[in-house]
């Protein structure tokens, strides 16, 4: 029977937020970001194991605010790392080692902290898909005009060809290990941008637009709006 680990990485500062509390701290509704997305992959598979990757030096405040609040979802801490790279590196290392069949049997799904709003049927689709493909990563079509930056200025793109990407990035848990064992790159933006350079295809599948990232104070804002609204409903909040 195949397993389902999910990594969630909070590593933010919460600079773009303007004050020191890091992002995934900030409250959202009564608890704190990162509850919510905890909270959201629970409802989604209670069978899933799921690992939170923080800062050492988050974590004595974030087991204060689950003591506090009363945060109910069982997880595993994990050290986070220099970089997300390192961090997502240093949750795969759990895995491999208190899951001697995990290259066999797992499948791992690496998520953003601050994205709260994952639907249930994003995150159904790619756990399904990602057993055919073995990498899958959801994504949403630009609907504004696009600009690119040269030396002769800017000029308009094709925005048909361009997509943004989300999270739960999705795999078959021994390609990430592998994947992951190269040497760190700067131009690991996220687990697919690894995984390609491994030299794996990353599959695309349809995201849900109110999966933001959690990173301005605009955006807290939106979060906050579809909290309150009692006819929004992502399948997981």
């Amino acid at each position: 029977m195949n397993r389902h680990y999910v990594l969630i990485v909070a590593g933010g500062k919460g600079l773009r937020m303007g004050h020191d509390l890091p992002k995934q701290f900030i409250p959202l509704q009564g608890k704190p970001v990162l509850m919510h997305t905890l909270d959201n992959f629970r409802r989604f598979d209670p069978g899933a194991r799921l690992i939170l990757v923080l800062p050492e030096s988050h974590q004595s405040y974030w087991q204060m605010l689950c003591k506090e609040i009363g945060c109910k979802t069982e997880h595993v801490i994990v050290h986070g790392g220099e970089t997300r790279f390192h961090s997502v590196l240093n949750g795969l290392q759990w895995i491999k080692a208190n899951d001697p069949v995990a290259d066999e049997t797992a499948f791992v799904a690496v998520h953003d902290g601050v994205r709260p709003f994952a639907s249930a049927q994003v995150v159904t689709r790619c756990f399904k898909e990602v057993q055919t493909c073995d990498a899958v990563i959801p994504v949403i079509p630009m609907i504004d005009s696009l600009r690119q930056k040269d030396h002769q200025g800017t000029h308009p793109v094709d925005r048909s060809h361009y997509f943004a990407v989300q999270t739960p990035q999705v795999f078959n848990f021994e390609l990430l290990w592998e994947a992951y064992q190269q040497p760190f790159n700067e131009a690991f933006t996220d687990d697919a941008s690894v995984v390609e350079a491994f030299g794996h295809t990353v599959h695309v599948t349809e995201g849900n637009r109110e999966n933001l990232k959690i990173t301005t104070p605009f955006d807290l804002l939106i979060a906050n709006a579809l909290c309150a609204d009692a006819s929004f409903d992502s399948g997981l909040i």
